[in-house]
């Protein structure tokens, strides 16, 4: 230990035992989640093996003295375990009646299998021989003594667990032995002394039998494994902040494996996959915990109803042990109504009696939290709104999309990043076009390729996937994935992708087109060959949560949705009208490309307006069905946003391709290409700078809106809630050029039609100056009548930093702690949400009640839209897929803030 100490009056250990407890639930930051619930579980009296915790605050002390423990808890360690012995009848270190304890991690967030644990500590050669005299039992004191050896060994001492299991195979070939359960007590007392063997052969040492240094050897190690690999990932995967720390509790040993009248098993109070309330679980007979986690042996049903379910020959605990069965029910029944959720329980009967060893609120699939938060509301356990808040919101991905089953086999090439969830199996292709002709043929594919542009869009709404070397989680591919709700796995850089030759490398296997593969947008993972799905089934408990949720918020849902797939999607998922419609979505289509290269090389104005008028009725037909899907519900559609240059050919064979279509020479169509090329694109000639320079694509667009609005309105007879929003606003003079172009042909359409149009003129917030200079652009009637933030460009142009590109950054600011999130994932509040919150200020200090959303990918983010309602925004608009996110997220951050956010959490 250091000699730097804590203070001496700190209380650094909690115990619990039978009429001793100091501990609460409610003290999870200091006791972990294993230790708040074992003290909270001896409080109500059920049997608990008496233990002790050491905090978390010991753990931050740990790696502040460089990995070692301060001299401040020998003292309080010393005193908690022989109250520990003293409550089972046993002393550390005795060799009559050896006390035995295990030493586990227990961080504030549940981590299974994370950190590191060790069993039976406290033996050695002398100590054993008194647990076989208390036992009665000698091999089973000289396998506990073994199992021992080799855990502390791997963990605390670092010597890795094959060296032992390869002394434990040979032994058993040398003697003719199947399985561990044939060896008798001299048997493993012979393997001992060839494992203790194995520690000096390996550390130059022998291996401890000073129970002490046993003991702190292990609350160091456990300590340590704080930060192991798999700790770390699994706490970056589940965003568990590294500071929380985790704390150790050392309790008594109790045994099941000392014969045929003890047990271990693992059991959730209900259905962890489905929600069903039923006992799940299974159990072994004369065995410890580690077996049942490690597999050795096959565990049997708890219950009857899953035997015969499983037709399980094996009898279940039911049958064998109906008394302590019937005691176990009650114990979960306690459980469940104490902390009010479905619990997971691990328990261990010794000699007939009943242990319960830990109590931790049960990791489930997000069907099954749905239907467990809704019965339990239903049962009257937990308010509606308390129902609401159980719901990971994030997690509401995996029902909207088909995934891959649990137990299909797997075959996987390689893994890339979870860029849109859900899975998806098919034949590869590697163009765009491709994919549209294989889909007419009825055919699913799966496109690959070396990353995407806005030209493949067809080909991505052909595909049931799409899967990219290059690229991020908000890349291209990433984000149009996600508004089409197909599953995409983006970044896979071990791909090695030949389009031309039509293959696809991975390591030393080669995939041609054709092939099939899967992917699996939620892990990243790529398989060969077709994998079993299960399809996405929005249940019952699904619908009557979403309404308690709808009934809680305030903040408004709407759609980011450019086509009426996109509509007709989004109003089953609940939206509440469009909040962004890309109108160039809609010009990449194959009936229409022609006429949008047309008006870009046309080199005057006339020669854009014959262009256009072919792209006229086109537009206004997809804007009519559109708002005819929307009926009743406001629709925002923004003008022509990206650079011309997205919608030519880049490439020499297609430049030769389409200025035949055009009828031009080659040499015409590059020499225009090279005109619109641009070092930086997203900074360039796009947005309303497009319109300012060719006001007649804006005459068009605003046509064909207007004339689609009239339409419908005169064919249902009601009225086209109408919003056109115009792109990438910096200064009030842009934004006046291009409302007076729409409210001109406004006038112009109402005079043609006599029909009177209702309507409002917008404009979408992505650039710094325009949050700054929000009142100026706001002011008056000439000013914007609603704001719309555009958060992924905003964040590009705040944050200098294009997303595309960012992966490399990403990663490096993620590592060294400069980014705690990716950005464009989940919205960098200090900085971008700052100038968000200034824009909605000073947009309405000139115009007082002026509507406020956000249209970016942040509004499907639920960390994000917590934000967005705390600021007064009145709605934000997502991809379709995210709508049911967006909608329970907003009820979320409502119901905290009628708390107050306090004590309202959203359960995991």
């Amino acid at each position: 230990m250091s000699d730097r100490s804590a203070k001496s009056e700190q209380k650094l250990v909690y115990a619990f035992a039978a009429g001793y407890v100091d501990g609460r639930a409610n003290m999870t930051e200091l006791l972990g989640g294993k230790g708040a619930n074992l003290a909270e579980m001896a409080s109500l009296g059920l049997p608990v093996p008496p233990g002790f915790t050491i905090t978390t605050k010991v753990c931050d002390e740990y790696y502040a003295l460089g990995r070692k423990l301060p001299e401040a808890l020998k003292p309080q360690v010393e005193k908690a375990i022989e109250l520990v012995g003293k409550a089972v009848g046993a002393t550390f270190g005795d060799v009559e009646r050896p006390l035995l304890v295990s030493v586990r991690s227990g961080a504030r967030a549940s981590m299974p299998g994370m950190m590191d644990t060790i069993l039976n500590l406290g033996l050695n050669d002398e100590t054993v021989e008194g647990l076989a005299k208390r036992s009665d039992d000698r091999r089973f004191a000289y396998d506990s003594y073994r199992r021992f050896i080799q855990m502390y060994s791997d963990v605390v001492l670092g010597v890795d667990h094959g060296v032992f299991e390869d002394i434990l195979e040979s032994f058993k070939n040398l003697n003719a032995l199947g399985s561990d359960t044939e060896l008798s007590a001299e048997d493993w007392a012979q393997i001992i002394e060839e494992y203790k063997q194995a520690v000096v052969d390996n550390l130059g040492r022998p291996f401890p039998q000073d129970i002490n240094e046993q003991l702190y050897g292990a609350i160091a190690a456990v300590f340590g494994s704080w930060q192991n690999a798999r700790a770390i990932t699994y706490r970056r995967l589940h965003d568990i902040p590294d500071a929380w720390g985790t704390a150790v509790t050392v309790q008594a040993m109790v045994f099941g494996n000392l014969g045929e009248n003890s047990a271990t098993g693992v059991a959730f109070t209900r259905n962890p996959s489905t929600g069903a309330k039923e006992i799940y679980g299974e159990f072994l007979l004369n065995a410890q915990g580690e077996d049942v986690v490690a597999g050795i042996r096959t565990p049997q049903p708890l219950t009857e109803r899953a035997r015969r379910e499983a037709r399980e020959d094996s009898p279940s605990l039911q049958e064998l042990m109906p008394k302590l069965y019937d005691n176990l029910v009650s114990v979960f029944a306690r459980l469940e109504k104490h902390y009010l959720d479905m619990q997971d329980v691990e328990f261990t009967i010794e000699n007939g009696k009943l242990w319960i060893l830990q109590t931790r609120s049960g990791k489930r699939t997000a069907e099954a939290s749905l239907r467990i938060a809704v019965d339990l509301a239903e049962e009257g356990v937990i308010s509606k709104a308390d129902a609401v808040m159980r719901i990971n919101a994030g997690a509401l991905d995996q029902l909207l999309h088909p995934t891959l089953d649990p137990d299909a086999k797997r075959d996987v090439l390689t893994t890339g990043l979870p860029a849109s969830p859900g899975a998806a199996s098919g034949e590869i292709v590697f163009t765009a076009d491709d994919a549209e002709v294989e889909r007419a043929q009825r055919r699913d594919v799966i496109l690959v390729r070396l990353e995407t542009s806005p030209e493949d869009i067809h080909g991505m709404h052909a595909a049931v996937g799409i899967l990219t070397a290059r690229g991020g989680m908000t890349s291209h591919a990433a984000v149009v994935a996600r508004g089409m709700g197909r599953p995409c796995v983006s970044g896979a850089g071990a791909l090695r992708i030949d389009a031309n030759a039509g293959t696809l490398q991975v390591g030393n296997r080669t995939l041609r087109k054709g092939d099939i593969i899967t992917i699996d947008g939620s892990t990243g993972q790529v398989l060969a060959g077709r994998a079993k799905m299960r399809e996405p089934e929005l249940s019952g408990a699904f619908a009557t949560l979403m309404g308690w949720a709808d009934s809680e918020r305030r903040l408004g849902v709407r759609a980011n949705a450019d086509t009426p797939r996109d509509a007709r999607q989004a109003r089953e998922f609940g939206a509440e009208g469009i909040g962004l419609c890309r109108t160039e979505h809609m010009f990449f289509d194959a009936d229409r490309i022609l006429a949008v290269r047309e008006m870009i090389i046309a080199e005057d104005t006339a020669g854009r307006r014959t262009a256009l008028a072919k792209i006229l009725p086109m537009q206004r037909g997809d804007f009519e069905q559109i708002f005819e899907i929307m009926a009743g519900l406001p629709v925002t559609i923004r003008l022509l946003d990206p650079p011309l240059h997205e919608f030519l050919p880049s490439h020499a064979e297609d430049i030769q391709a389409v200025a035949a279509e055009l009828g031009i020479t080659p040499a015409k169509l590059q020499h225009r290409v090279a005109q619109l090329a641009e070092f930086n694109p997203m900074l360039g000639f796009r947005g309303c700078r497009l319109a300012i320079a060719y006001p007649e694509i804006a005459e068009m667009q605003a046509r064909a809106i207007f004339e689609a609005a009239i339409n419908v309105e005169k064919k249902s007879g009601e009225p086209v809630k109408l919003e056109v929003m115009v792109p990438l606003v910096a200064f009030r003079g842009e934004f006046e050029i291009l409302r007076d172009v729409i409210e001109r042909t406004g006038k112009a359409v109402e005079k043609e039609s006599g029909a009177k149009l209702d309507y409002l003129v917008g404009t979408m917030i992505e650039l710094p100056r325009a949050a700054l200079r929000a009142g100026e652009v706001a002011e008056g009637e000439t000013g914007a009548a609603f704001f719309s933030f555009g958060t992924n460009d905003l964040t590009q142009t705040t944050l200098g930093l294009s997303r595309d590109d960012a992966g490399s950054t990403l990663e490096e600011y993620t590592a060294k702690k400069i980014f705690t999130v990716d950005p464009f994932v989940s919205l960098d509040i200090d900085g971008v949400g700052e100038l968000i919150r200034i824009g909605v200020e000073r947009g309405r200090a000139v115009k007082p009640g002026l509507k406020v959303g956000i249209c970016g990918e942040h509004g499907g983010d639920a960390k994000s839209v917590d934000f967005f309602d705390s600021i007064g925004l009145d709605y934000v608009s997502c991809s379709p897929y995210r709508i049911p996110i967006a909608r329970l997220a907003a009820a979320q951050a409502a119901i905290k803030a009628k708390a107050g956010n306090k004590a309202v959490t959203v359960r995991e």
